[in-house]
């Protein structure tokens, strides 16, 4: 099973003052430095890996704050939404770097319950070497809702 990758991928090497990152339409999305397709056996495949690396409570809150008054949307509607890391930390997206956090909705088809659900999918053909690391990283980065539907039953 292997998804086609239009998303190019910058290493540290070609963006060094900006580390890895993969390049969508909307900008070089954050990518954590210390995972690769070498160290993935080691670091997002060790169960808790996520769990480890995730940014403390504190931080995100503030970020979500600053998100949600720069979309215009009131502070009561916190939990309405989540902080979303657009490449999660379990396909090595980068856990503090802004540009792999935006506010993402709880509900709906697009929301943050139905992109977790593929990113657990994604995830787990990751560690079974279903798919490169690469690949499962084009698969969130961008157009996900369409890329869903190979991996998420309706």
């Amino acid at each position: 099973m292997s998804v086609p990758v239009a998303i190019r991928v910058r290493f540290a090497a070609a963006a060094p003052m900006d580390g890895p990152c993969i390049q969508t339409t909307h900008g070089c999305i954050a990518l954590n430095p210390d995972v690769t397709e070498a160290t993935v056996s080691r670091t997002i495949c060790i169960p808790g890996y996520a769990k480890s690396v995730r940014p403390a409570s504190s931080y995100t809150r503030g970020v979500k704050v600053k998100l949600l008054r720069k979309a215009g949307i009131d502070e009561s509607r916190t939990s309405d939404f989540e902080l979303d890391h657009i490449v999660p930390l379990a396909l090595a997206g980068h856990p503090r770097k802004p540009s792999n956090l935006e506010l993402r909705p709880w509900a709906g088809e697009h929301g943050a319950t139905r992109k977790d659900a593929l990113e657990a999918q994604i995830h787990t053909l990751v560690c079974h070497q279903a798919i490169t690391l690469n690949e499962a990283q084009a698969c969130v980065a961008e157009k996900w809702e369409g890329r869903a539907a190979k991996y998420l039953p309706r």
